[in-house]
């Protein structure tokens, strides 16, 4: 079944991801890493895009973007490409250099800004990079020496991040600092990555449902609000994809479709339930009452099988390749 398009509208904020294709270095050293700070810094200026946070690793890297005119898309093909072109003719090497498309998730500002700011540029710690606090200060290849006032970055918005901690830039880049040392106990934070974060679940963690998109990181509203801007709350309800879901997850449970829509309680349909709600809500985004009133269960009830289904999901390629 085909992915779901991307969310690409001007002045929404993205977390873009981009790894080596096969995991392979795309920087094999300090030259390829300013070759390519030096193309973005270019392109962020020519498509009019914000900048808020970025990290060069070895065989990725994350961006936080904000399009103010122009798609992420443009700016990302003409990124990827051109970098592409040039580091296969310095590095000798030929074919893709980049696994599949990027990971944009478009994320709610208000809820999610610092916390990205923060996860972004803790990355090279994380990775052992550098081995301190006081190395990721100056460390060139991430927007955070920029905000500490070590490195200057026209392209980078490293005012408007200070500003949100306080008034004066000193104060603020005090502030600023321990909101970043507060962070390195968190760890890996998969949710901010697409990989983890429960988003059907409301921020406060409560068990009421809520809409949920896996291209998304915020509150169900935010959700909807997004579905209804780009026109997909339309055909997000239970159109032909989902009776062909429900058919194939029968098929691969060996399952009667009917009785797979009919609520029964038996194990090899509960599984099978579960699978059809994790990859229908989760991974397609489909509407999480349309797909409730089809199975004759309530919304909380999709909830709790999209939960079950997401360990089954991960233990069974076949389900995999639905979603892809």
């Amino acid at each position: 079944m085909p992915r779901t398009a991307r969310i690409d509208i001007p002045g929404l904020l993205h977390h873009v991801i981009v790894r080596g294709i096969n995991r392979s270095d795309i920087f094999c050293g300090e030259d390829d890493k300013a070759l390519f700070a030096e193309r973005l810094s270019k392109l962020l200026v020519t498509t009019d895009t914000d900048c808020l946070a970025w990290s060069l690793m070895t065989n990725h890297f994350h961006l936080l973007l904000r399009p103010r005119t122009t798609k992420l898309a443009i700016l990302m093909r003409r990124l990827l490409t051109g970098y592409a072109v040039v580091f296969n003719l310095r590095h000798h090497r030929s074919g893709h250099l980049f696994q599949n498309r990027y990971k944009s998730i478009v994320c709610q500002e208000d809820a999610y800004l610092l916390e990205l700011v923060r996860y972004i540029h803790l990355n090279p710690l994380r990775a052992g990079l550098v081995a301190s606090l006081e190395e990721l200060d100056t460390y060139a290849w991430s927007g955070h020496a920029a905000i500490m006032g070590n490195t200057s970055l026209e392209w980078q918005q490293s005012d408007e991040i200070l500003q949100m901690f306080a008034g004066k830039k000193q104060t603020a880049r005090q502030k600023y600092r321990r909101f970043i040392a507060d962070g390195v106990a968190m760890g890996k934070r998969n949710e901010l990555v697409g990989g983890g974060l429960r988003r059907s679940r409301k921020l406060d963690g409560s068990d009421v449902f809520e809409a949920y998109d896996e291209r998304i990181l915020g509150s169900g509203d935010f959700v909807e609000q997004l579905w209804k801007e780009t026109g997909f709350a339309e055909t997000s309800g239970l159109v032909l994809p989902f009776p062909e879901l429900a058919a194939e997850i029968a098929r691969i449970f060996a399952v009667e479709l009917t009785a797979l829509l009919q609520g029964s309680r038996r194990k090899e349909l509960i599984d099978a339930r579960g699978a059809l709600c994790f990859i229908a809500t989760r991974k397609m985004g489909m509407n999480g009452a349309a797909v409730a009133r089809a199975l004759n269960i309530s919304r909380s009830g999709v909830l709790v099988a999209a939960r079950r289904g997401e360990e089954i999901y991960a233990k069974i390629p076949e389900l995999q390749r639905l979603s892809e």
